[in-house]
């Protein structure tokens, strides 16, 4: 077994296997409670909990959970940024046995009502100020109960007066609606203690979200065991314990949030530093005042840590160990954010990791102390991976590219009502386990360390968010203007991808600012900011393989062939 993971022996102290208690995500969580009541479990602007106050506001929102209907089996969705109530209402839902289903709080409505419909959740938990958003898809959905919270609810006296008299007084009132719960009222009221549901360790118990290629978001099933064991593996990793902090830059509706940054600092018993919106500023002034121990976050995070002003003359000695993941990390980003770093007493390399939603998130990382060119890392304890031929499950030859497959306790449990393409993803091997295929293009080398080459799937990486192109231009064809459209990544400096359309016009005489403006906004009805496109390319007819599919790679070498000539392209 040992020749098949030749990384085991860059370990350190890490534990190659962990003993994973068989339990749910809210029993694992009240073991950190007993274990360390004491300590502190998340500061939000100020407001501090310890592990024993958490305990006792997620049961809190248990029972009033309960009181509201909520019961083993249901699906909640939980739309909200990086706050307590979140936090909060999604371990006290796992206490009952049911879903959570975690989305973008910023999702425009159409996709509100996709993913209500999708997960089939009856409950949701949101910010006041999306409450339009909900009601306005509420009567063609499930929808029964909407809780609403406030950015104030955990905020001392000072800064509760400050946001409503700033932000506050922007967020539109929320008229009289039998379906409204409000966070505040629940927290103040008073309700029967219920008990934990019997719930199975492998039972469903998180929905996560990612795009594919036919543009449609897949469902992510996710058991308690998936986000215990990648908690507790990220925790050994890192040697996150008590009185440690990790900074929560990274939103709970995305893996690497919610995964990494609150449930493994859990999971370890460190202090969740919780970051509703990031900013450079904010985020420097955090260091300053909070120490955290860890950071981790995308490239173009760094990438704006390091060309901040304020961030430069922060007191950083306090760091122990800084990841980026979810994009490839740039060696001038990396390299600049060292340089900050040191200079400012913060002895700490920037290193890679890995993972993606179908595994949680991190499942591998560079470890402490060592850094190998373009490398990853190596798996986390009890994940294994292989790059096999592709199109096969038979294993390639040490250095050689090929496609990318993991296995492990926190392999998701497929794709949700999804069967066909949870049956492409995962795949029995010869070994008889069960293998995640990737989709992702990478080599092992001798002692283990994986390289990500390039993505399978036509998939774009926009500062650190997956945008799939289909889904755009799926957007734009719903335009009545639009006969043609293709939307591919350009590379980009501070995003590392910047989303582009191109469209051919039914009637091209409309071509121009008017018409691109037009579109872009179209797109934000039907899209996420982040997926739409920043300019749009007008064209008389885009170009076709033999097969008369859109050749979006012959647009891909267009544009990077430009940057060449104005002598911007980075890439190899």
């Amino acid at each position: 077994m040992y020749e098949k993971m030749p990384w085991l022996k860059f370990y350190g102290d890490v534990p190659k296997t962990i003993d994973y208690p068989k339990v749910t995500m809210y029993e694992a969580l009240m073991q950190t409670v007993a274990r360390s009541p004491n300590d502190i479990a998340y500061d939000f602007l100020g407001y501090i909990s310890t592990y024993k106050q958490l305990g006792e506001e997620i049961d809190h929102c248990a029972n009033a959970l309960a009181h509201l209907g909520l019961r083993k089996g249901d699906r909640i969705t939980i739309s909200m940024p990086t706050t307590p109530q979140g936090i909060i209402c999604f371990y006290a839902a796992n206490k009952l046995g049911a879903v959570a289903s975690m989305i973008h709080p910023l999702s425009p409505p159409k996709e509100i009502e996709f993913y209500l419909n999708k997960s089939k959740s009856t409950f949701a938990l949101t910010l006041d100020a999306f409450y339009g958003n909900f009601k306005e898809v509420a009567a063609v959905t499930g929808l029964k109960t909407l809780i609403l919270a406030r950015i104030p609810d955990y905020l001392p006296l000072v800064k509760r007066i400050g946001f409503t008299m700033t932000k506050g007084r922007k967020i539109p009132k929320v008229p009289r609606d039998s379906m409204v719960t409000w966070w505040s009222d629940l927290r103040a009221g008073s309700y029967p203690g219920v008990p934990k549901v019997d719930m199975e360790t492998d039972e469903l118990a998180v929905i996560l979200y990612s795009g594919g290629t036919t543009g449609v978001p897949k469902g992510i099933m996710l058991s308690n065991m998936n986000m215990i064991s990648e908690g507790m593996q990220v925790a050994e990793w890192g040697k996150m314990a008590g009185g440690d902090g990790i900074l929560a830059i990274l939103p709970i509706f995305h893996g690497f949030g919610l995964g990494v940054c609150v449930n493994a600092a859990f999971m370890g018993g460190a202090k969740s530093i919780l970051v509703p919106q990031f900013t450079p500023e904010t985020v420097a002034k955090l260091i300053k005042s909070k120490r955290p121990n860890f950071m981790v976050g995308v490239p173009t995070l760094y990438d704006a840590l390091s060309r901040n002003q304020l961030f430069h003359k922060t007191d950083l000695s306090c760091l122990r160990a800084t990841f980026s993941g979810a994009d490839t990390l740039p060696r001038t980003v990396k390299e600049r954010f060292e340089e900050v770093a040191n200079r400012q007493g913060g002895k700490v390399q920037l290193l890679e990791g890995y993972g993606l939603t179908e595994a949680v998130t991190a499942i591998m990382a560079t470890p402490l102390g060592e850094y190998r060119e373009g490398s990853m890392g190596v798996p986390f304890p009890d994940m294994l991976a292989k790059v096999v031929k592709q199109e096969t499950t038979e294993e390639a030859p040490i250095g050689e590219e090929g496609e990318l497959c993991i296995h492990g306790p926190a392999v998701m449990m497929g794709y949700l009502d999804n069967r066909e393409d949870t049956e492409k993803t995962l795949k029995i091997h010869d070994d008889g386990k069960v293998w995640l295929h990737t989709g992702d293009i990478a080599s092992m080398d001798e002692d283990g360390f994986f390289y990500f080459k390039l993505r399978l799937k036509r998939m774009i990486k926009s500062s650190g968010m997956n945008v799939y192109p289909a889904q755009v231009e799926d957007a734009l064809y719903k335009h009545p203007s639009v006969l043609e459209a293709c939307v591919i990544g350009v590379p980009d400096e501070s995003q590392v991808e910047r989303v582009k359309g191109f469209v051919v016009l039914k009637d091209p005489v409309k071509a121009g600012s008017d018409m691109e403006i037009e579109l872009i906004n179209h797109c934000r009805n039907h899209l996420i900011k982040w997926s739409c496109p920043r300019e749009i390319e007008f064209r008389d007819e885009l170009p076709k393989t033999l097969v008369g599919k859109v050749a979006f790679n012959a647009l891909e070498k267009e544009e990077i062939d430009k940057l060449r000539a104005a002598d911007k392209y980075t890439g190899e």
